[in-house]
């Protein structure tokens, strides 16, 4: 429904990007000379990271003040990354030098529609969650684009965020956006949705969330996370047989609000189970029982998404607003795409 000066979706959007920008530029000037480091907060952290390792800037000015970089993704038979710069509508390689060297980024393609969240299905298509056009698509093998998502019950998507695939084929992806005022035909309200392989199906997961942002499964795949980024934690819920949430299940896993710029965004789990996510301060790294490990302190004003990658998947690639990071692991992420489920 228009308001009474009848300002557009598109228009509220924009002016919310833009003060998003002018916060992000008192808190970049405030948060930017943070030390870097990585913060041990038990003593398992050290199973799982060497904390004096220095944390390694691989690429910079990527995203500003509207959008920021995005979708870190491994492409493990091309041995290099992707990633979003939003707001420019380009999708980013970063391929690493030689004996870990920094390596180059390049523009993989554009305009990608302002892309936000990327994975890869079991059939190794690319899978992109694009803010402009208001859906979720994949990339066939043979270069056509496929929708598997633009509406739901014959309104409109808001603002698809970030995308997992099941090992049955089965794409998970979070939708927020209902808080910028939607049209009459447009949903009203913030949705975690799955849709089957076929694309015949698409089910509402959840609607009680107010930004719902990043999502991963466990490695048996039998529980789903999900934050909130506007409440500032992470949701943990058992999964049924059918490939829907045991609602009764619902609880908080962890909380990762503090002094520090930073909200939950891009979420990752190891093969061990510990969750990787962004929160106040940096990435916080959280065993399977949701108890706090540690965190990397990379010294930027937020932490926008995180993807495992390299040959043994022991990287960890992180990107903020504007930059591109990585620290290396002792425990494997879970590879993507993940491996097909055997029927």
């Amino acid at each position: 429904m228009r308001s009474t000066n009848d300002i557009s979706r598109r228009h509220v959007l924009s002016l919310a990007g833009a003060a998003g920008g002018l916060a992000f530029t008192g808190l970049q000037a405030a948060y930017a000379q943070s030390p870097k480091k990585i913060e041990q907060l038990d003593p398992a952290l050290a199973n799982l990271i060497d904390t004096a390792q220095p944390i390694q800037e691989l690429a910079t000015g990527f995203g500003g003040d509207l959008g920021p970089a995005e979708g870190p993704l491994w492409w493990k038979e091309g041995g290099y990354l992707l990633f979003n710069d939003i707001h420019r509508s380009r999708r980013m390689k970063y391929t690493p030098g030689p004996g870990g060297a920094k390596g180059v980024v390049t523009v993989d393609h554009e305009p990608t529609n302002q892309a936000n969240g990327l994975t890869r299905d079991i059939a190794g298509r690319l899978i992109s969650c694009e803010h402009e056009t208001r859906r979720v698509t994949r990339r066939e093998l043979d270069g056509s684009l496929t929708v598997i998502a633009n509406s739901f019950q014959g309104k409109r998507l808001n603002r698809p965020n970030d995308v997992i695939v099941k090992s049955d084929g089965c794409y998970y992806f979070t939708d927020p956006g209902a808080f910028a005022v939607p049209n009459q035909w447009d949903l009203q309200y913030s949705g975690v949705y799955r849709v089957t392989p076929d694309l015949g199906t698409m089910s509402l997961l959840v609607d009680t969330y107010i930004v719902p942002n990043g999502l991963a499964f466990s490695p048996d795949e039998s529980v789903l996370y999900i934050n909130d980024s506007r409440r500032g934690h992470i949701k943990a819920y058992d999964m049924q047989p059918n490939g829907m949430l045991a609602r009764a299940s619902e609880r908080v896993f962890a909380d990762l609000t503090g002094p520090e710029p930073g909200v939950p965004d891009g979420m990752k789990v190891d093969v061990a189970g510990n969750v990787y996510c962004g929160g106040a301060g940096g990435v916080w790294i959280m065993d399977s029982k949701g108890k706090k490990l540690g965190r990397i302190v990379h010294g930027q004003p937020a932490t926008t998404n995180i993807g495992f990658g390299g040959a043994d998947w022991k990287t960890l690639y992180f990107v903020s607003r504007s930059t591109l990071f990585s620290v290396n692991l002792k425990v494997a992420g879970i590879p993507v795409p993940v491996a097909a489920k055997r029927s």
